[in-house]
C-alpha cells in the first residue's frame, strides 16, 4: 500500500509536527530538522482528527474511524489515555471531529451515530439537566426548490429561515416536555400552550406509520382569551409583501434575460 498522509497538525509551540498516515500510524517529526522522532501505534483505521492541546505542548489528541480516541504525550511517544466509542447493539461509532475547550480541561467529540461525547475533569451534573437524545423535529424534513431555485421546506412551502423555531424531540420524533422546549432560541419566554407541538402520523421509508411532530402548534385567533403570536403575524405579513413584490417584478420584467444575467438575485 502506498502511504498517504490523511491529516497533519503542529503542537502548541510548533516544535513538533504530527502526521496521520493511511497505514493507521501517527508519526511525530521534529519541525526544524524533519527528523522522525516517534511512531505512535494504536489506531486500527484511518485517522482524520488531530487536535493539539491549547497550552500544553506535550499533548496531542487523535481520533478516527475505528472509534478510538487517544491522548498522546508526543515528546515521549507514549499513550496517556484511550477511549473506545462502543455503542450498545450497534458496534463502534467512527469519530468525526474533536475539539478542546479553551482551558484545556475538557474536549468534545462527535461520532457517526449523531452522539456528542464530552470528556473532562469535574462532575457531569451540569449536563444532566438536558435529555440524552435531542434533535430538532425539522432535522430530517425534505426540502424542495421553487421556480427561482430557492430552498423551501416541502411541508410548509416556507423558506427555512422564516419558519418558527423548531421543537426538541427524541430519536423517535417524540417531543420533549415544555421545560426543554424553552432551551431552543426563540422559545425562552413562550407560554406553555405555545410549547406543545402538533402531532401527526407520518409514513416512514419502509411503510411504517409513526406518530411524529409535524409542525408548529398554532393559536386559533377566534378562540377567546388567547392572543395570536406577534412573531407569526410579522412573518406572514413579510411573506405576503415579498410575494406581492415578486409578482409585480415578474409582470414588469421582460421575458428573456438581458445583459447576460439569467439568474434572478434576491435583494
Amino acid at each position: 500500500m502506498k502511504p498517504k498522509v490523511t491529516m497533519i497538525a503542529w503542537n502548541q509551540n510548533d516544535n513538533y509536527v504530527v502526521t496521520a498516515v493511511n497505514n493507521h500510524l501517527l508519526k511525530v517529526w521534529n519541525s526544524s530538522t524533519g527528523q522522525l522522532l516517534h511512531d505512535l501505534v494504536g489506531h486500527a483505521d484511518e485517522v482524520f482528527v488531530l487536535e493539539t492541546h491549547p497550552f500544553d505542548c506535550r499533548i496531542m489528541l487523535s481520533a478516527g474511524h475505528d472509534g478510538s480516541i487517544f491522548i498522546w504525550d508526543i515528546t515521549k511517544g507514549t499513550k496517556t489515555k484511550h477511549y473506545f466509542n462502543m455503542i450498545e447493539g450497534q458496534g463502534h461509532g467512527a469519530v468525526f471531529d474533536c475539539k478542546f475547550s479553551p482551558d484545556g480541561q475538557h474536549f468534545a467529540c462527535t461520532d457517526s451515530h449523531g452522539h456528542l461525547l464530552i470528556f473532562g475533569f469535574g462532575c457531569s451534573r451540569p449536563y444532566e439537566k438536558i435529555p440524552d437524545q435531542m434533535f430538532f423535529h425539522t432535522d430530517y424534513r425534505p426540502l424542495i426548490r421553487d421556480s427561482n431555485n430557492y430552498v423551501l421546506d416541502e411541508q410548509t412551502q416556507q423558506a427555512p429561515h422564516l419558519m418558527p423555531p423548531p421543537f426538541l424531540v427524541d430519536v423517535d420524533g417524540n417531543p420533549h416536555p415544555t421545560k426543554y422546549q424553552r432551551l431552543v432560541p426563540g422559545r425562552e419566554n413562550c407560554a406553555d400552550e405555545h410549547l406543545i407541538p402538533q402531532l401527526g402520523y407520518v409514513a416512514t421509508s419502509d411503510g411504517e406509520v409513526v406518530e411524529q411532530v409535524i409542525g408548529q402548534q398554532t393559536v386559533d385567533q377566534d378562540e377567546p382569551g388567547l392572543e395570536p403570536s406577534i412573531l407569526d403575524g410579522m412573518i406572514r405579513q413579510l411573506q405576503l409583501e415579498q410575494d406581492q413584490r415578486t409578482g409585480a417584478d415578474q409582470e414588469s420584467a421582460p421575458s428573456g434575460p438581458q445583459n447576460g444575467e439569467g439568474t434572478p438575485r434576491r435583494g
